[in-house]
């Protein structure tokens, strides 16, 4: 007869996590207490402080009861063991190890979060004043995010546009045959010239060059519009790659049908290999665009009145940049679920072909 192999050890990893949780509270409590003394002109900062040092105390009391509960389990298991009772030991094992792998999870996150505001904190709160007064954040939030209204406007228009020119970029670089040479020619290279081309120096060239030159119309822009030629001509570059990526993806089998039926190859494009490429490209387009919105921000220096710039007002007349950081969590107000958004389409589309 077979014997069933022993449980696995996990007694080892059980007394390295409880030290570890103890360290974790030792650390937290010395750390948190001599960063609390050494604050001396806020007695409200001196009052987070505290608070903070609780959380940090209650939740590193989280990590100690894990790794109490995976000490507790490495025990069960050796009784168990000895009691002949071998799958019972190895389930036992098996959660000592799991509560061990939660206890360093735990702590390390606690860890993390604990020394990232301790930073905010130390050297008398020096970091929360010079980033975060929430004075100075109040009184400038509005206007900020009044300004911010141009950033989102620049994004859409340029992102319209981008959709559209993108697409032609790629359309262009993948026209077939010897007549399409020079078509192919022409994409390629503005695709990699502007790709090798960062952002700012194309907005800085368009916005100051183009009212040099006094062509028709275009010298005459504002600089919002400036700032939309700039970016739609970049951006364009890069989702022609990502429209291409989802083009070259549909197999030639459907190219081959569509033109044995007598189709041409815009309408094969129109009807049959857009349609599929489109749904595979929209999460990394999506991703592009979260790129183009936080660009905006580079508009600043041909003088758009956007929220960095009106941030920056502020900022040099109160000597903080406490307005720039709440350009800094608009940004990330809008940003973050566009990305969860990409991601749960990306988790879809990957439910959808497992599925298949």
């Amino acid at each position: 007869m077979t014997s069933l192999s022993p449980a696995p050890r996990s007694r080892g990893l059980a007394v390295f996590a409880t030290l570890l949780a103890i360290a974790l509270l030792v650390t937290v409590a010395a750390v948190g207490e001599s960063v609390r003394a050494g604050i001396t002109t806020s007695p409200e900062l001196s009052t987070f402080s505290i608070w903070v040092m609780a959380a940090g105390l209650a939740l590193g009391a989280v990590t100690l009861w894990a790794a109490v509960s995976a000490l507790r389990h490495s025990f069960r298991s050796a009784s168990e063991e000895a009691a002949g009772e071998v799958l019972a030991s190895r389930a036992s094992a098996a959660q000592s190890r799991q509560h061990s792998f939660i206890t360093f999870g735990l702590a390390f996150a606690v860890l993390i979060g604990f020394a990232l505001i301790q930073l905010v904190l130390i050297n008398d709160g020096n970091i929360q004043r010079t980033f975060l007064r929430g004075d100075l954040m109040a009184g400038s939030a509005l206007d900020i995010a009044r300004a911010f209204i141009v950033n989102i406007r620049l994004a859409l228009i340029s992102g319209v546009i981008v959709l559209v020119f993108g697409l032609v970029l790629a359309i262009a670089r993948m026209i077939p045959g010897k007549a399409g040479a020079p078509v192919r020619f022409l994409a390629v290279a503005y695709i990699d010239l502007m790709r090798a081309v960062p952002a700012i120096i194309v907005l800085y060239l368009i916005g100051f060059g183009l009212p040099l030159t006094n062509l028709p119309v275009l010298s005459g822009l504002n600089a919002e519009w400036f700032a939309i030629l700039a970016l739609s001509l970049t951006y364009s570059a890069y989702v022609a790659e990502v429209y291409r990526s989802g083009i070259a993806s549909i197999h030639p089998s459907q190219w081959a049908a569509s033109r044995s039926l007598g189709f041409s190859y815009l309408q094969t494009l129109r009807f049959f290999i857009l349609p599929q490429a489109m749904r595979l490209v929209i999460p990394p387009m999506l991703s592009t665009f979260i790129a183009l919105q936080k660009d905006t921000s580079l508009v600043n220096v041909i003088g758009t009145l956007d929220a960095f710039n009106q941030a920056k007002f502020y900022a040099s007349s109160t000597f903080n940049l406490s307005s720039v950081t709440v350009v800094a969590i608009l940004f990330v107000i809008i940003t973050i679920p566009q990305t969860r958004f990409v991601d749960w389409m990306l988790e879809r589309g990957a439910n959808r072909r497992k599925g298949a």
